[in-house]
């Protein structure tokens, strides 16, 4: 079995700056572990999904999405608003 190290992409969305969420973020090993502490410890949620994490990693920090990726992200940000009503509500 191959070992592979975990991989992190952080990803901003401000309407006014830009027409699609922005990748801020990425590593592999050390530096996916400190994107995800620093998000942690921001309060900033957080879903696994190797697959998006895959092809995200292709982008340039500072890249937005490209269209083709807009419904897997648009899911992404769907379960980011679920999470903060839910947290709201309690």
């Amino acid at each position: 079995m191959k070992n592979e190290k975990k991989q992190a992409v952080a990803l901003s969305y401000d309407a006014t700056l830009h027409e699609a969420p922005v990748v801020v973020a990425k590593g592999r090993g050390y530096v996916a572990e400190a994107i995800i502490a620093t998000a942690k410890h921001h309060g900033i949620p957080i879903q696994e999904d190797p697959s998006l994490v895959q092809l995200l990693s292709e982008l340039e920090v500072n890249e937005m999405i490209p269209e083709d990726l807009y419904a897997l992200v648009a899911e992404l940000f769907a379960f980011i608003y679920r999470l903060d009503r839910q947290a709201k509500m309690e």
